[in-house]
């Protein structure tokens, strides 16, 4: 009799584990839409085959974004749901890759989520949400006194995942060295820095910026190795590429016709076909939805010159390559080449081949979808700004749930809603030191001058200090249209400030912002903040 029990309670548990899918998340760094051939086209000289094969075999989105097109808070809002803003400030650390935690550890995130729902968790790659780390004078971690022989106090493994292989911040960020289920490994005592800003840190003795990658793709091949039918599992692989410094592995160095920032791309495009093989080898492939995505828009400052440089994306441009595609900008604005990113979806059991979906999707969303195919429950205060769009998934013409959309550039916020977007800044929103024009002090200084008076807090919120597209219309935002459509500019303004006061984006409840007083006009310069009254 208890045989029987115990058999019928495994072939229970089995057959739940085979109805929910096993997830896989891939996430590019500064991978910009149209690096990937099947956004594009004809404007895309790199190829991808692997990722284009991941599209035609599954879900391409065409409208879907990024929270913020800067590493940090995009990386909050995915683990999280929630808009990255209405965190309170985050707890004190150093700098680049010793940054402090961007959130407290109470807080929900897909690893927890996904636990609590019986999946075997698993972070592989850039972390960039900061750290406790153990320090040999008891003050807050900085470049001079980490203790690399004790584990970190808050990592991955305080946060829901079972197992976490992950370098602390961006590949150019020191401290150059992997952590393990939170511990240091290796020799962390040398010196290092690399291509692009040179940022010379600590560094493990034998670490290699060209091999990282190639070391992300192993240890995720290792954790799928590991899994079976009897319990779904969650991998957040999480790229350290193209992001600087431009560093392909050995067997990519020559393998685009565009140089080495090609190279570069087809060794992020290969993550595909190593994961997919990895699957194979389990026979989990079936029942896995694998979801590719980039954190943002392309950097202006990289391309085929190693050495970080202002506008170098616009010589890539003139030999016919267009990184952010048929959009305007890059990473730090707030035009669509910095907010527009690729994402696709393969399930072969949940996801019929070759759809194409024009909804407005956020990264954000992941938390609800995941919940809802995992069957995880979520409580009303937690993954405010998540809305689930897993029916799309089997039904890509249907009609998105999400109808409005919160971003940010380096700091001011963008809107959207329906096929209308607002800027709540004159100009790119990024200080351009880069590449991104109008730069943003300029920008405020001609629409100043323009005004002819000085404004109040609530003129800013209007034209000509904010810009107004039609996104379906005018892609390539050159028409700003704040000036004709003042009511909407208005409307959308009131939009933001109900969701800032409401604490969420979705229906539920009032709940409380970590940030108690959000301001709408974001980090604006202090010659315009001097001025206003």
């Amino acid at each position: 009799m208890k045989l029987y029990i115990f058999l019928l309670f495994w072939l229970t548990v089995s057959l739940e584990a085979a109805s929910r899918p096993n997830i896989v998340f891939i996430l590019a760094d500064d991978l910009g839409i149209g690096d990937v051939n099947c956004y594009g086209g004809e404007r895309c000289l790199i190829e991808t085959p692997n990722i284009d094969r991941l599209a035609r075999d599954g879900l391409r989105f065409t409208d879907a974004h990024v929270q913020a097109s800067v590493c940090v808070p995009t990386r909050v809002a995915i683990m999280t749901g929630c808009y990255p803003w209405r965190f309170g400030p985050p707890q004190r650390g150093g700098p680049w890759g010793f940054l402090g935690p961007r959130f407290d550890t109470g807080t929900l995130t897909l690893g927890k989520m996904l636990r609590g729902a019986g999946y075997h968790t698993g972070y592989i790659g850039k972390w960039h949400l900061g750290t406790v780390m153990q320090t040999k004078d008891g003050k807050v971690q900085d470049p001079t006194n980490v203790d690399y022989t004790k584990p970190l106090k808050v990592g991955p493994v305080q946060h829901g995942f079972d197992e976490s292989f992950i370098l602390p911040g961006s590949l150019d960020m020191y401290p150059y060295a992997y952590v393990r289920n939170n511990a240091w490994q290796g020799d962390v005592s040398a010196q290092k820095g690399w291509s692009a800003f040179n940022r010379v840190g600590p560094a493990e003795k034998d670490f290699k910026d060209h091999e990282v990658i190639e070391t992300f793709y192993r240890e995720a091949e290792n954790f799928i190795g590991k899994q079976s039918v009897n319990q779904p599992f969650f991998l957040f692989l999480a790229l350290t590429a193209p992001h600087t410094p431009t560093s392909p592995g050995k067997a990519w160095l020559g393998k685009s016709k565009l140089g080495i920032y090609g190279d570069f791309v087809m060794e992020v495009d290969s993550a595909v076909a190593r994961v997919r093989a990895a699957l194979t080898k389990q026979q989990l492939t079936d029942n896995t939805l694998i979801l590719f995505a980039s954190d943002h828009g392309a950097a202006p400052y990289a391309g085929n010159i190693l050495k970080a440089t202002p506008n170098q994306l616009r010589l890539l441009e003139k030999k016919g390559h267009f990184s952010s595609g048929a959009y305007r900008g890059y990473k730090f604005s707030v035009y669509e080449g910095g907010l527009r990113v690729p994402l696709i979806a393969h399930w072969p059991k949940g996801i019929k081949a070759g759809g194409t979906n024009h909804a407005l999707v956020g990264l954000c969303d992941l938390m609800a979808t995941f919940a809802e195919l995992s069957g995880a429950k979520l409580t009303p205060q937690q993954a405010p700004d998540s809305i689930s769009f897993a029916p799309l998934l089997k039904n890509p013409k249907a009609k998105g749930a999400r109808e409005n959309l919160v971003m940010q550039s380096i700091g001011p916020f963008v809107v959207r809603d329906g096929d209308w977007k607002l800027c709540l800044c004159p100009g790119s929103g990024s200080h351009g030191k880069h590449g991104n024009t109008p730069r943003m002090d300029d920008a405020w200084r001609a629409k100043l001058k323009a005004f002819g008076k000085t404004p109040t807090w609530n003129d800013i919120a209007k034209a000509p200090f904010v810009q107004l597209f039609n996104v379906a219309a005018d892609p390539h935002e050159d028409h700003n249209l704040a000036t004709q459509e003042p009511k909407r500019v208005d409307q959308m303004v009131a939009l933001l400030r109900q969701q800032i006061t409401n604490g969420r984006s979705t229906p539920g409840p009032k709940i409380a912002n970590g940030r108690p007083r959000i301001n709408i006009n974001q980090r604006l310069p202090d010659f315009v903040r001097k001025l206003l009254k």
